[in-house]
C-alpha cells in the first residue's frame, strides 16, 4: 500500500482515507465485488490512526451504496445491479445500451429439437413436430447477466440460418415479416440447478430469476416461447404501481 496519511493537511484524516477508498474501488481489482477491500483493523494498522477513524470513511461509501460490509466476511464494492422495469418492453441490447454497457454475447447457438410438453401446450403445436430452439448467454465484459431460450411457432418460417446476433424482434420483422406486440409474462424465484451454475457460473442453489413470456403477434398468435434465467447480482425489475381512487 503506497498511501500515507498527510497528518499536516487541513484536510481530515477520515476525508483522506475516504478519497484513498475510493480511488481504490475504481480499480479492476475491487469491482463489482471482485475481491475483499482491506478490512478496517489492518488498514488502521498501516496508517497508524484509530479504527474509528477508519470506519468513518468506510460508512461513508457504505451510506452511499458504493460498498457493502458483511459482519465476519469482510467488504466489497456493491455490484451495479442493470433494474429494468416490468411495464416497458425493450429488448435486452437497447436496454444496455441506454446504461452505456456493451452488450457481450457469450453464447448463440440455434437448434432443431423436440421441445418440452408446456411450450407444445402454450403455442397450441402438434408435440410430433420439432421446433427451432435459440439459447443465448448474454452479459457485459465483466459477467453473464442472463441465460435465454426461446422456442418459435412453425408458422414463423426460422430456418436456422438468420443472424442471430441481431436483436430479435428487429430480426423477426424484416426477415420474416413478423411482428410482435404482446408479451404475457410470469416471473417467479428459482434455485439454480447444475446447469445454470456452469451456464451462468454462479453458485449451486443461489437465486436466480426466471422470466417466462409467450410473445404473440397482432392477431394474438404465440410466436415465441421464452424462458430467460437472470443473474441476481447484476439483474433487478422494478414496476411502479398507481392506486386507483
Amino acid at each position: 500500500m503506497d498511501f500515507k496519511l498527510n497528518n499536516k493537511s487541513p484536510v481530515l484524516l477520515h476525508s483522506q482515507i475516504e478519497a484513498y477508498l475510493r480511488n481504490l474501488i475504481g480499480q479492476e481489482k475491487y469491482r463489482n465485488g471482485k475481491s475483499f477491500l482491506p478490512n478496517e483493523v489492518t488498514l488502521a494498522k498501516k496508517l497508524g490512526v484509530s479504527r474509528n477513524t477508519v470506519r468513518q470513511a468506510v460508512n461513508t461509501l457504505v451510506n452511499e451504496h458504493l460498498i457493502e460490509r458483511k459482519k465476519g466476511v469482510g467488504t466489497k464494492v456493491v455490484n451495479k445491479k442493470i433494474a429494468t422495469r416490468l411495464d416497458n418492453w425493450i429488448s435486452f441490447t437497447k436496454e444496455m445500451r441506454k446504461q452505456g454497457i456493451e452488450v457481450v454475447n457469450y453464447l448463440v447457438k440455434v437448434s432443431k429439437v423436440s421441445a418440452p410438453k408446456e411450450v407444445y401446450d402454450a403455442m397450441n403445436v402438434s408435440n410430433s413436430k420439432e421446433l427451432w430452439k435459440l439459447e443465448k448467454v448474454r452479459g457485459s465484459k465483466d459477467a453473464k447477466y442472463l441465460y435465454s431460450v426461446s422456442y418459435f411457432h412453425p408458422r414463423v418460417g426460422i430456418t436456422g440460418e438468420e443472424n442471430f446476433m441481431l436483436p430479435l424482434y428487429e430480426l423477426l420483422e424484416v426477415t420474416h415479416d413478423t411482428i410482435v406486440t404482446t408479451s404475457k409474462e410470469r416471473i417467479s424465484a428459482i434455485k439454480a440447478n447444475k446447469d445454470l451454475q456452469n451456464i451462468l457460473d454462479i453458485a449451486i442453489n443461489m437465486p436466480v430469476l426466471r422470466r417466462e413470456r409467450l410473445v404473440c403477434d397482432p392477431g394474438d398468435r404465440p410466436v415465441e416461447h421464452n424462458v430467460v434465467y437472470y443473474h441476481t447480482d447484476y439483474f433487478t425489475y422494478d414496476i411502479e404501481i398507481k392506486r386507483e381512487f
